[in-house]
């Protein structure tokens, strides 16, 4: 029980803090700025990992690469703490848990887009966050667009584009148990 909440509430803070630096790394990549209360928050909160990792690994071709070893860190000291609990060190599988926390944390943050999206587009379309929010999921949707165009006028990508990013999370899901095997 004791393991339980110590993993529920590790999880949540280190899912959260994740969450903030794979936003700055994706809002960096496409290159959207996002209103200045949420921009200054992001950064506020992340800054201090982030930067001294920047030193160590510059970004490059317009990727803050620094921010996406900041994510692989705050995942591998999820995973370390999980394991000091349970007193086993395997590293292999540490390492390869805490990739996966992060491939993870990337799917759960791409479908919370999506229906952010979807909820803006039923009730606010014109809502301040709206623009940025439609500009993050553009690299996700456009290629489904080009597959599926709209039916009488009702887009149905994002719903596809959902629905793969469930079987992407369920195959390496499934697969994870045979990469820790290795």
């Amino acid at each position: 029980m004791l393991h339980e909440l110590l993993t529920f509430v590790v999880d949540t803070i280190t899912g959260l803090f994740a969450s903030f630096l794979l936003l700055r790394f994706w809002m960096q990549v496409l290159r959207v700025r996002p209103p200045a209360p949420l921009a200054q928050a992001i950064f506020q909160l992340t800054d201090w990992l982030v930067h001294p990792i920047r030193r160590l690994v510059p970004g490059f071709k317009g990727y803050d690469w620094a921010s996406l070893i900041a994510t692989f860190l705050v995942a591998l000291v999820a995973m370390l703490v999980d394991f000091w609990v349970l007193a086993q060190f395997p590293v292999q599988a540490i390492l390869i848990m805490a990739l996966f926390r992060v491939v993870q944390w990337v799917l759960y943050g791409l479908m919370a887009l999506l229906v952010l999206e979807a909820i803006f587009s039923w009730v606010n379309p014109s809502a301040p966050f709206a623009p940025l929010i439609r500009a993050m999921n553009e690299p996700l949707l456009n290629p489904i667009r080009k597959i599926l165009p709209s039916l009488g006028g009702l887009d149905f990508s994002p719903l596809l584009a959902l629905l793969l990013l469930q079987v992407v999370h369920r195959v390496l899901s499934a697969s994870l148990p045979a990469l820790l095997m290795l």
